[in-house]
């Protein structure tokens, strides 16, 4: 039973694509129902997707070859992340050094802190590159990480669990630490969680959002030029 329906399955073009929507607009559905932070929707959507390609045992190439379509939408909806920027671009000309600081700071942490990390759990030189890219959009993050001799895939769930991390936690350790204004929230979410931080910012505000989309490409610009030389630190 179990191998015919993996062959059926298996022999849609589509069933990776259509899987993977159904399972996100379910998390989404999830989401909004509990209003639960933890069940972040790309967070649920993937356990789901997991569970039913190894359910049905399903390999990877099988069901990418319908979910791969969903990658091609990646650079252009990043692309799209600078409307909510345009409209709010009195601001940037206002807060200019502000932001600035903000990005090259929260850039500079993201490296030193993986450094440290690496330094004392003992982590390979490969590992370490694998790492570096983390907290900058998947589309450009794949990039850096192979230039730099890195293992792509584990840069890829390095990326997609900060991102649910800053998704999840982001709100709650500003409001902790006492962080108010929306142009430092924005800048926080982007810089650190990239793509899906920039989610939760403009579910918090259009600024929010905004600031959110800045630095997401100025920070990912930025590390594609920091992590050739942070590579020689270790």
């Amino acid at each position: 039973m179990r191998d015919s329906i993996r062959e059926i399955l298996g022999q849609s073009q589509y069933f990776g694509l259509v899987l993977s929507i159904g399972a996100y607009l379910f998390s989404c559905w999830l989401k909004n129902k509990t209003g639960l932070a933890v069940l972040n929707p790309l967070l649920v959507a993937s356990a789901l997707i997991i569970g039913c390609i190894v359910g049905v045992g399903m390999d990877y190439e099988t069901y990418n070859k319908g979910a791969g379509y969903l990658s091609w939408l990646l650079t252009p909806a990043t692309v799209c992340l600078a409307i909510p920027l345009y409209k709010q671009l009195h601001l940037l000309k206002k807060h200019k050094a502000a932001v600035a600081a903000g990005i090259v700071s929260g850039v500079g942490t993201s490296a030193v802190s993986i450094f440290l990390m690496c330094r004392v759990l003992g982590m390979s030189h490969t590992q370490y590159v694998t790492l570096l890219p983390k907290s900058i959009t998947t589309a450009i993050g794949m990039g850096v990480s192979q230039e730099a001799g890195g293992i792509v895939t584990l840069t890829v769930v390095s990326i997609i669990l900060t991102g649910v991390i800053g998704n999840m936690a982001g709100e709650a350790i500003m409001k902790r630490f006492h962080i108010c204004h929306p142009v430092a929230k924005g800048l926080a979410l982007g810089t650190s969680a990239h793509a899906v931080g920039t989610a939760k910012a403009l579910e918090m505000g259009e600024i929010e959002g905004a600031m959110s989309s800045l630095s997401i490409a100025v920070a990912g610009l930025m590390t594609v030029i920091v992590v050739p030389i942070a590579a020689g630190w270790l």
